[in-house]
């Protein structure tokens, strides 16, 4: 008997809808319309009958799921179906569920979604399968999956038509299951360290907590503008000073900003604060979190991204800015004056913008020459004061801040102060921030008078810690791009 391979062809989807949509209102004026159906009672997964096919093998199951492929042979044929946690092959005879029945199967479409009910058994080429007593067609795909869609590789369709992404490519999936596990066990282990999880505004009448230019949008019924939040660091803070004293919030931020493979205007952070601490805390905190998700969500010590091993496990290396700056440039910034600076790159042949303070030449010349040199996870920590307004002064130097960022694969993960609590200092640092976001500095941070007020009552030492979730993701399920981890990225519209 002739093979009959039913596959995806290159047609128009224009005409490919229309003769679907014809098959749709036959079926609706046969009074079998599948939109119809509410429920189909499923006892079983895919892959459960995979993993106990021994204890199941001659029982009785229902599935539900896509069509992904189908044969046609005469009068029998072979399908498989795409469910919740995998595909698995499913055998139709006309004289099991009928003449008319096994007709209507022949006219079903690639992608409908099917109800199967049957027994489970192996064909003679070991394919565990089920023999189907019962189909039922539940939705009608009016759309035609992407020709060759296994391993559909058109990174614009798969961005902005996720749930074709999801159909063809399993690995997608993965990497989103993965970062569900991730917070979940982030959140598993702040829990059970005593950190209270919290919600704070995402609109916000002042864009503080960070270094970046909002969205702005407007409230109709205050008529004032208001902000999509930048950070939630100053409403944590906030209730550190309301007694509360380990607090954590996993949520969107909003940052109206360039985009590249590590940066979209949505994205999601963690942010942690403990009272009576200081950010040797917040290091030993960040390295729990990454080593207990490798250990118990990649169940491994060490990982490998994009071909690099990183030593996860263990003590990370702990490194000062002007060190690394140091090391890398051969500029000591700390001995030098800003003149002095500027005269040690010229000898070098480095190049530095003009007009820069101390602190922000120190920066940049650790922006410019270091970072994309710090692949093993490294804490690069003591900040210059300028580019550190929320964070407390090094009290053997207070050109610097106790602060710390994370780095591995030449990327920033983490953010981390000992966090300024003097509000006569604070009040200064904002009107600083205020006369440069005058100046035409958009990121520059606003004046929050209502957060010095409540320093004024008093914030005890804290320390705080901001890791972002999807930079996260992109390491531990190896994703050289952050649009890989966000399953809805931002998109220009088509036109």
């Amino acid at each position: 008997m002739e093979e009959q391979l039913i596959t995806n062809v290159e047609v128009d989807e224009a005409e490919a809808k229309r003769v679907r949509k014809e098959k749709l209102d036959g079926l609706v004026s046969a009074g079998q319309d599948p939109f119809t159906i509410t429920a189909f009672d499923k006892t079983h997964l895919s892959a459960q009958i995979k993993a106990d096919y021994d204890s199941l093998e001659g029982q009785t199951v229902r599935l539900a799921g896509r069509m992904i492929g189908k044969r046609i042979m005469g009068k029998a044929s072979f399908a498989h179906l795409l469910d919740g946690e995998g595909t698995l092959q499913f055998y139709v005879r006309r004289d099991d569920i009928g003449e008319e029945e096994y007709r209507a199967f022949k006219q079903m479409d690639i992608g409908d979604i099917v109800g199967i009910e049957g027994f489970v058994f192996k064909t003679k080429t070991e394919e565990i399968s089920v023999h189907v007593q019962r189909l039922v067609l539940l939705a009608k795909s009016l759309l035609p999956l992407p020709e060759k869609y296994h391993g559909l590789r058109d990174t614009d369709l798969r961005y902005r038509q996720r749930y074709v992404d999801l159909i063809a490519n399993p690995e997608v999936k993965n990497t989103f299951v993965l970062r569900s596990r991730i917070i979940t066990e982030i959140r598993r282990m702040l829990n059970e360290e005593g950190f209270i999880e919290v919600e704070t505004p995402i609109l916000n009448t002042v864009a503080g907590g960070a270094t970046a230019r909002p969205f702005i949008t407007h409230h109709n019924t205050l008529d004032i503008d208001m902000y999509l939040r930048i950070a939630p660091e100053l409403y944590l803070k906030r209730l550190i000073v309301g007694g509360f004293e380990k607090v954590y919030e996993i949520g969107r931020l909003f940052r109206n900003e360039g985009m590249d493979v590590t940066h979209n205007p949505e994205f999601t952070t963690i942010e942690l604060y403990q009272a009576y601490v200081d950010f040797n805390a917040m290091m030993d905190i960040s390295e729990r979190i990454f080593h207990n998700i490798a250990k118990n969500v990649l169940h491994a010590d060490n990982i490998t991204y994009q071909g690099t091993e990183l030593q996860i496990a263990g003590k990370w290396k702990r490194q000062s800015m002007n060190d690394a700056v140091l090391e890398y440039t051969g500029v000591d910034c700390l001995s030098l004056d800003v003149q002095g600076i500027y005269d040690a790159c010229r000898e070098k042949g480095l190049e530095l913008e003009p007009g820069l303070s101390w602190g922000k030449a120190m920066a940049a010349l650790f922006d410019t020459y270091v970072e994309e040199n710090l692949i093993q996870p490294v804490f690069i920590y003591d900040y210059p004061v300028e580019i550190s307004p929320l964070a407390k002064k090094k009290p053997s130097d207070p050109r610097l801040t106790e602060r710390f960022e994370i780095f591995i694969v030449g990327h920033e993960f983490g953010n981390a102060f000992s966090e300024l609590n003097d509000p006569i200092d604070q009040r200064e640092r904002f009107m600083a921030q205020a006369r440069a976001r005058a100046g035409g500095d958009e990121e520059a941070q606003m004046m929050d008078d209502d957060y010095v007020t409540a320093l004024e009552y008093g914030l005890p030492p804290t320390g705080g810690l901001g890791i972002g979730i999807d930079r996260m993701v992109m390491l531990f399920t190896d994703n050289y791009s952050i649009r890989d981890v966000l399953l809805f990225p931002t998109m220009k519209p088509r036109k």
